[in-house]
């Protein structure tokens, strides 16, 4: 299985905690359902890392074609 991109892994995120949210859900399920945004968010933030390494590298060579 592949990992989701940045909006796909945000949109299920926010769907995760929207129904933790609503509550009603057994105890099993709401493990479930925070286990899974647990590893949502981490994959979320491995994208924001990349496009965060992105601008910077994009930034440094701009800086240096500066100086």
């Amino acid at each position: 299985m592949t990992e989701p991109g940045y909006e796909q892994a945000r949109d299920e995120l926010a769907s995760v905690v929207a129904k933790l949210e609503a509550g009603g859900l057994s105890l099993e399920d709401s493990l479930t359902l925070w286990e899974r945004g647990e590893a949502l968010a981490k994959i979320c933030d491995r994208h924001l890392a990349g496009a965060r390494e992105r601008v910077e590298t994009a930034l440094a060579a701009v800086e240096a074609e500066n100086d």
